[in-house]
């Protein structure tokens, strides 16, 4: 007889601590509302500190509980002081959401040794980092967690009309990354998955479009998807509703994109 509940579903994250990065703008300031709006305790963090300052004020006036840290994800030192924070103010990180990411928009040929690190670190080494002291802690207290990276659609296809190839590069690790942790810490009862988006709004997505013009004409749907079409998505694998889940990436792309 199964002691699950029927159906065994639930969005109450009461109790549990997330750490989400990028939440300043776009897809990673949606995720800090929803998950609060559900119940954790969310560690808010970015490089723009009045924007988080805006975003906690918001977020507690609804009455959730958050707390806005400063980080730079290039920076190994900021990665570890922010962690240290956000589990001194609001306990053990059970639910980390690598959102942040930064687009290259240039040539390859033509990237400097500056940008190219700095996608490097803010894209795939950062969350790396932030990965593995977060699913340490867990493993030393015993305590089951969610792991959510943010790839993107870029990590299974390109072309070469738009310059986006270091970041299609990081976004396929990022992909990997994913299924290797996954693999590891199964044991742990510490689950990874990813979410691959397609065309969201978001600041580097109206970057994009300043560049090349209205892409979305060329989509099935004729359309750039809204950040809270993905809120199911995203509590599913947060949830207790995913605990078979793990090293899975699901595309989101409202059928942007070649399979």
């Amino acid at each position: 007889m199964s002691e699950f509940p029927l159906p065994n579903v639930s969005t109450d994250l009461s109790g549990q601590v997330a750490f989400v990065t990028g939440t300043t703008s776009g897809l990673g300031k949606r995720f800090a509302k929803v998950l609060a709006a559900c119940g954790a305790k969310v560690a808010l963090t970015g490089r723009r500190v009045e924007r988080l300052e805006a975003l906690a004020d918001e977020i507690r006036a609804d009455g959730g509980v958050c707390e806005p840290i400063p980080l730079d994800m290039t920076s190994r030192e900021s990665i570890r002081a922010a962690l240290s924070e956000a589990e001194e103010k609001l306990g053990t990180i059970q639910i980390l959401i690598n959102n942040a990411g930064i687009p290259d928009a240039e040539r390859a040929i033509k990237m400097s040794d500056e940008l190219t690190d700095a996608v490097f670190d803010t894209n795939l080494v950062g969350p790396w980092v932030l990965s593995c002291e977060v699913a340490r802690k867990l493993i030393e207290q015993k305590l089951p967690g969610r792991i959510v990276n943010i790839a993107s659609v870029a990590a299974f296809s390109i072309t070469g009309a738009v310059a986006t190839t270091l970041y299609s590069t990081t976004k396929s690790a990022v992909v990997r990354m994913t299924e290797s942790h996954a693999m590891e810490w199964a044991r742990n009862h510490i689950n990874v998955n990813c979410i691959a988006p397609g065309a969201f709004s978001s600041e580097m997505m109206d970057g994009m479009l300043s560049r090349v013009g209205d892409i979305s004409q060329g989509f099935p749907r004729k359309r750039i998807c809204d950040p809270a079409q993905m809120d199911s998505t995203l509590l599913f694998l947060v949830s207790p509703a995913s605990e078979c889940v793990t090293g899975t990436v699901i595309k989101i792309d409202d059928g942007q994109g070649p399979r």
